[in-house]
């Protein structure tokens, strides 16, 4: 064992983490060698290998973490069921003629998603294939098409059952449950404010969302309610078999999410979808990504033991606490953190390696722990959206036909109004607590 301050301790390991990621190796690998070797030099081998043990044992077998492969496959199903394709349609007759309507059922579309579909690369390609074809075929802006299926795909990760919460909870100590209920409104702001920036910006700019020619929309109103109404039964039974039951009390988030699965094999029995290679694929898909997740989590949980062990966790603390300005100082330097490291790491790392730290902090400045806990995931919304590392804009780019002509620049381009329709939505939470704290209030226990 080696003698290190605490405060060179902290700068190893977090520096480590983040000159590891940018060389390109996978995120595991980084967090899971520097804990281990500072453990080993620090603490000491049999220490560390306990701490490593416990934790990583205490992550594989956590039951509410068991909600995570099973809202995946959930996801899964229901990418094959055909439902986003019908929504999409059914909607497209309603909104296609308004300026920017395309863009505007994208957004909706992908709002009807998140509260099924929890994994963010299902939502984003399912809207990409759908959605960029449809809107670049008929004139629309490049940047705005693509940033609608970026914004609109990734809501996902906020809107419950969103696998972020499942994971954040027990990482913060919070109710699952709680979290879900108190992410519904600051999803539906965003939504609302990705619609309007739209609508605006269409009405500003026609050209860049030339509404659709009323031949192509031209169907009875009889059948187009219909279409309407049988599109969206599917994700309302859905989302009442998962979010329900936790809302009235009936069941936890692990139990619910169990519901969700068999409930999303149903429908695509029902939409005539369901053969042995979608469950195989669909099982195939759960566990590379679980697996994942898992991989990650446990080494990310082992890491933080490593860090708080050596000090680590008292040297931010103690930094963050001893600035000058008081507790919403503190509070914008904490999210100003989590905002830059959307831009490098993905979202896992940060929720395991930062929520263990910056939650004590935020209970000593005396913020809500559920408003402060989801104030950082609306925070983490932005990390799929700013490059380099930005999970939604290289789906779309490796999803969009090539015949499009679709460039990373337009991409960009295109995301970064949705990028600040999601720091006006944190600027309306710090203002109104309410969008989040007043759902959770009216559970049912």
């Amino acid at each position: 064992m080696i003698e290190i301050s605490p405060e060179i301790a902290t700068f190893i390991m977090l520096g480590g983490v983040v000159i590891g990621i940018l060389i390109g190796y996978p995120l595991a690998l980084p967090i899971g060698a520097l804990g281990l070797i500072m453990g080993i030099l620090v603490i000491g081998p049999k220490a560390t290998f306990d701490l490593y043990y416990t934790r990583v044992f205490s992550i594989l077998t956590n039951y509410i973490l068991l909600a995570v492969p099973l809202f995946v496959f959930m996801g899964a199903m229901l990418e094959r069921s055909g439902i986003a394709e019908s929504l999409y349609n059914a909607l497209y007759l309603w909104l296609g003629g308004l300026r920017g309507g395309l863009a505007l059922v994208t957004v909706l579309v992908g709002t009807v998603m998140a509260a099924c579909v929890g994994i963010i690369a299902a939502s984003v390609t399912m809207l990409a294939m759908v959605a960029i074809p449809s809107m670049v075929k008929r004139g629309y802006n490049k940047g705005l098409a693509c940033g609608a299926v970026c914004a609109g795909g990734t809501l996902g990760i906020l809107i419950p059952p969103s696998i972020m919460l499942v994971v954040y909870g027990p990482m913060s100590g919070l109710s699952v449950g709680k979290l879900f209920m108190g992410a519904f409104m600051p999803g539906f702001l965003l939504s609302a404010l990705y619609c309007a920036y739209i609508l605006v910006r269409a009405a500003i700019e026609p050209e860049i969302g030339p509404p659709v020619p009323i031949e192509e929309r031209k169907i009875p109103l009889l059948k187009k309610t219909a279409m309407l109404l049988t599109s969206l039964m599917p994700p309302a039974i859905l989302v009442m078999s998962v979010l329900g039951v936790i809302y009235l009390g009936v069941a936890a988030p692990t139990e619910a999410a169990g519901v969700g699965a068999f409930a999303a094999t149903l429908l695509a029995v029902i939409y005539r979808k369901f053969s042995l290679n979608v469950l195989i694929s669909s099982a195939r898909e759960t566990m590379k990504l679980s697996g994942m997740i898992f991989l990650i989590s446990s080494l990310s949980f082992a890491f933080v033991g490593i860090f708080i062990r050596i000090g680590g966790g008292n040297v931010v603390s103690e930094l963050l606490l001893a600035m000058p300005g008081g507790h919403w100082v503190i509070f914008a330097v904490i999210m100003f953190m989590v905002f830059l490291l959307g831009f490098f790491i993905d979202w896992l790392g940060i929720v395991f390696i930062m929520v263990p730290i910056i939650t004590p902090i935020g209970q000593t400045l005396g913020f809500d722990p559920l408003w402060f806990g989801l104030m950082v995931c609306i925070n983490l919304q932005t990390s799929f959206m700013t490059p380099p590392f930005a999970y939604a804009i290289f789906i779309v780019k490796g999803v969009a036909p090539a015949e499009l002509g679709i460039t990373m620049a337009d991409i960009i381009r295109g995301v970064i109004p949705f990028v600040v329709c999601i720091l006006v939505a944190i600027a309306l939470c710090i203002a109104f607590p309410q969008i989040i704290t007043w759902l959770p209030g009216k559970m049912i226990r």
